[in-house]
């Protein structure tokens, strides 16, 4: 039996160049139903696209979705870039902003919780490349928190245990806000935050 391709949820623009998208295409759809749910096939289908033209692109699933979570990873760090450029806005503020930043997207119903999370929830292995991409991000995620806590509390280790304590409340409030279907996770994360900062 013949699936009949399904329609893109967001319609894609004929001039758009080929990667860009099976890039669009895989990334809705990785986020959307998950890294194994989605074969090689339905992108193509999706994408409205030749074989032969994902695999110019990208030479395996693997390679795909880890550009996918490159991508994910560019477009937080440029939301967030901003408010930690912002001269007006001291180490405390600027943690808070990642709290905002949670609350405003688990309050989205298309929310599925952290990308990263969620890849690497599905690959076991810690040398595979898709779950190397999604360190390169927490590593990123936790050096921006240690260096903000360092300013609030000095040199030592109560910055560090106050940027481990921020982690943990930010990534349970995504996980809790997904889970439980509902935002408050969030709220209660960025109240908790809050407090934790004085």
């Amino acid at each position: 039996m013949v699936r009949p391709r399904p329609a893109a949820s967001v319609p894609l623009d004929a001039g758009m160049p080929v990667r860009d998208r099976i890039m669009a295409t895989a990334c809705r759809l990785f986020y959307e139903e998950g890294i194994q749910a989605v074969g090689i096939q339905r992108i193509i289908d999706e994408a409205g696209i030749a074989k032969a033209s994902l695999y110019a692109h990208f030479t395996s699933k693997d390679e795909l979705v880890t550009a996918y979570l490159e991508e994910k990873g560019k477009t937080v760090r440029a939301t967030l870039g901003a408010h930690l450029e912002n001269p007006r806005l001291g180490p405390k503020a600027k943690l808070l902003k990642f709290f905002d930043f949670m609350v405003d997207a688990a309050s989205d119903p298309a929310f599925r919780g952290c990308a990263f999370q969620n890849a690497s929830a599905e690959v076991a292995d810690r040398a595979h490349p898709i779950r190397v991409a999604a360190c390169a991000q927490r590593q990123w995620l936790r050096g921006v928190f240690t260096g903000l806590a360092r300013e609030i509390t000095g040199a030592g280790t109560a910055g560090d245990r106050l940027a481990g304590a921020l982690m943990v409340l930010y990534d349970g409030a995504a996980a809790s806000s997904v889970i439980d279907g509902n935002p408050n996770a969030a709220r209660h994360a960025r109240w908790a935050a809050e407090k934790m900062l004085g």
